[in-house]
């Protein structure tokens, strides 16, 4: 059995960094040529980011980042950019990741593209459907609602495969951007060439009608011929112990059947092709609404966001992935007893998050610097009401990276999170 700290709101609240500096956004900090804040709590030290880019990716010593009409490339852990190139639509990135090769992956909407050269260039990628076909996105309703058929939770996207990476990743989507169909996507080769690895069926309930989430009464997307529905991508992971990819998706039951399902996928690089199978499917209050999966020597973790009618089956859980459909063999390791989706684990270090709209603190992070055998929770006020996601692995310094959204979804700020080493129990 694992030892907890219990952890109080007065205690939480109490270990955050005191400081008599007030936040200041990114925008402000700009026009005042002010330093960018830093602070520290028990558990980790933290900053936001330098002001005038939006870094929206990282990969060892590279980084990924954006400002009005240009995209740039560091590759000193964004102390310098000396790659940029022009990009009209570039505060409308969505998505971006960097291969271990150096080749970067962004998107704006419904439009993905890819640099193979450090931003000297940069070319349109044309979806494959499953069957060769090009897959061509919808006509939007609204133009300025093209969805978001990229965007993704996780700051984790790519894998060794057999000694291959490979990137595997789903839309987090029919939130804001505009209904978009659901798909799980996938790249074999540094990203020149990416395909649908999965088409969840067609949700009347998120149907193009020109609102920013989709809704009613409009343009149904996604696979008619398949009766698997989601609103939206929570998160993909992959098992090397296994060979095989998980994901998790969300939001409810409708009348139409569940939302939240766990997918396990296995692909065969021989015939390029993917058996995708539900594992199992459930109400928006149970522990398998989720998000954050991680694979630790084989071993299945993940943390809950499960709301709707209480009670609440909340926490971070481990168990085998053979058990996953067993609740009697789950082990809750703790209990933030709010929503939370994001979740990363590196090092011995797990570090999850608090979903601002359904948590008294304003930017809040679950933290174990020891593998779970103790946890904290930390506000960091100094950002304001935020929700933290798409966590990066660490940079070359140790740097996790995470986006800072306001409400839940909508971009707002960047911020660096370097855990600290786990103090000796006496």
């Amino acid at each position: 059995m694992t030892r907890q700290r219990k952890v109080t709101r007065r205690g939480f609240l109490g270990t955050t960094a005191a400081t008599a500096l007030a936040h200041k956004a990114l925008a402000q900090s700009e026009s005042t040529g002010s330093r960018p804040f830093v602070g520290e709590t028990e558990h980790f030290w933290y900053r936001e980011q330098p002001a005038g880019k939006y870094i929206d990716s990282q990969r060892g010593n590279r980084a990924f980042a954006y400002a009005e009409g240009k995209i740039f490339l560091s590759e000193d852990n964004g102390h310098h950019w000396p790659h940029s190139a022009d990009f009209a639509d570039a505060t409308r990135i969505t998505f971006s990741h960097i291969l271990k090769n150096g080749n970067v992956v962004f998107a704006t909407g419904s439009k993905l593209y890819l640099s193979t050269n450090k931003l000297k260039s940069y070319r349109e990628v044309v979806v494959k459907a499953k069957d060769g076909s090009d897959y061509v996105p919808h006509t939007p309703k609204n133009p300025d609602l093209p969805g978001w058929y990229f965007h993704t939770l996780p700051g984790t996207v790519s894998w060794d495969v057999k000694g291959k990476e490979m990137m595997v990743w789903g839309n987090y989507c029919n939130v804001l951007g505009g209904a978009t169909p659901v798909n799980i996507y996938y790249s074999t080769d540094s990203g020149k060439t990416v395909k649908v690895a999965y088409n969840f069926g067609q949700n009347p309930f998120f149907s193009d009608n020109g609102a920013p989430g989709g809704g009613k009464g409009g343009t149904l997307l996604g696979d008619a011929n398949n009766k698997v529905l989601a609103r939206h991508v929570h998160t993909v992971a992959y098992n090397p112990v296994e060979n095989a990819f998980y994901a998790t998706t969300g939001d409810g039951t409708r009348g139409l059947g569940h939302e939240c399902h766990w997918l396990r996928g296995t692909y065969d690089a021989k015939k390029d092709q993917w058996d995708w199978k539900v594992v199992v499917s459930d109400v928006s209050n149970s522990r398998y609404k989720c998000g954050g999966i991680n694979f630790v020597d084989g071993q299945l973790y993940w943390i809950s966001d499960s709301n709707g009618p209480k009670p609440h089956d909340r926490g971070v859980f481990t168990c085998a992935p053979e058990d996953l459909t067993k609740p009697e063999k789950h082990t809750r390791l703790f209990n933030p007893e709010v929503e939370s989706a994001c979740m990363i684990i590196q090092d011995g270090t797990i570090l999850a998050t608090h979903c601002a709209p359904a948590t008294p603190l304003n930017t809040g992070f679950i933290v174990s610097t020891d593998m779970g055998k103790t946890w904290a929770q930390h506000d960091l006020k100094e950002f304001g009401k935020r929700s933290p996601t798409r966590l990066h692995e660490k940079n070359g310094e140790g740097w996790f990276r995470v986006d800072l959204r306001s409400g839940w979804i909508k971009h707002a700020e960047v911020m660096f999170i370097k855990p600290k080493p786990p103090r000796r129990q006496g």
